[in-house]
């Protein structure tokens, strides 16, 4: 099955007109419907219905159209990384993290020791879901992985469990905050009020996800909340605070600006607060010269930071 036939239904689907389609893939309409007959040939089921107009999915269509836009996007993200591990030098250090920490605590920890060093560093600042930054590792795609840790936070697991090792950079409370308009919270936590609280929270594909989840247990005899929107990356959940939707759960490091100037201010108590650490992994099999001088280099640091 050749994988511009997917590219070829991707189109048909939004056009739902195989002229239009046809000109959007850059083929003549003959070829194009060739194209789409071999596609079915090889799955050997009807996926489109053309006896309606606009045309439609068989039920056949339906399943095969998610499916289709997982291959094409893992098929998209391999040629990806390997043209990326392809570009980059033997001695080029291949780092991933998500915006968050690229924001805070890459620039504060590790980029001053990059520049210092001389070391030559290729940054893939992502909006992965998380259990892509562990696999990331796992096949050499990267050499290092920049995330945060919470007991929680089951996807890491595999990589203390094999042979990887990581260094716990700093540590990060997770806090619980509310934009502050006209002098108070407007969204505030209130114990006794019967209406739920209104919750911006992460999707599933975010690391932060199962520790909002934790924090929900923890708090189970408190205030309620009805979670009104989920964000994958923790910029877009301080995004729709900022906009008044509702109170959130945010890396301090990510907010500490806001709610020092008063525009958000910090809700609940200790029991509200969410105890994140930022780690490290690295493979211990990965012998790059300069991986293990960038290692040796944050360890000294972590050391000099618990004297």
């Amino acid at each position: 099955m050749d994988i511009e036939w997917l590219k070829d239904f991707e189109a048909l689907v939004a056009q739902k007109n195989f002229s239009r389609a046809a000109e959007e893939r850059n083929v003549s309409q003959p070829a194009f419907s060739r194209r789409i007959r071999a596609l079915e040939e090889g799955v050997g089921v009807k996926l489109i219905d053309r006896q309606t107009l606009p045309l439609s999915l068989t039920p056949a269509g339906d399943v095969f159209l998610s499916q289709s836009r997982i291959i094409l996007r893992t098929f998209t993200e391999t040629i990806d990384r390997c043209q990326i591990v392809s570009a980059a030098g033997d001695n080029v250090i291949r780092f991933a993290t998500s915006q968050s920490l690229y924001m805070t605590h890459y620039k504060t920890h590790i980029a001053p020791l990059v520049k210092e060093g001389g070391l030559d560093i290729d940054l893939n600042s992502t909006s992965w879901d998380a259990d892509q930054f562990v696999s990331a590792l796992q096949q050499r795609y990267c050499d290092v992985i920049l995330t945060y840790w919470h007991p929680s936070m089951d996807f890491l697991a595999p990589l203390e469990l094999g042979k990887c090792e990581y260094i716990t950079l700093s540590k990060d409370d997770f806090v619980l905050v509310s934009r502050v308009q006209d002098g108070v919270p407007s969204h505030p936590l209130d114990k006794t009020n019967k209406k739920p609280a209104s919750l911006l929270s992460y999707g599933i594909a975010s690391a932060l996800h199962a520790v909002v989840d934790h924090m929900l247990r923890v708090g189970a005899d408190g205030p309620k909340f009805l979670t009104v929107n989920r964000s994958a990356l923790a910029i877009s959940v301080k995004a729709m605070i900022m906009e008044g939707f509702g109170m959130g759960w945010l890396p301090y490091e990510l907010c500490k600006e806001e709610l020092a100037d008063g525009r958000m201010v910090q809700l609940g108590d200790d029991n509200h607060i969410g105890r994140l650490e930022v780690r490290l992994y690295r493979d211990k099999e990965n012998d790059k010269p300069t991986l293990r001088k960038l290692w040796k280099q944050m360890q000294k640091l972590t050391q000099q930071d618990d004297a």
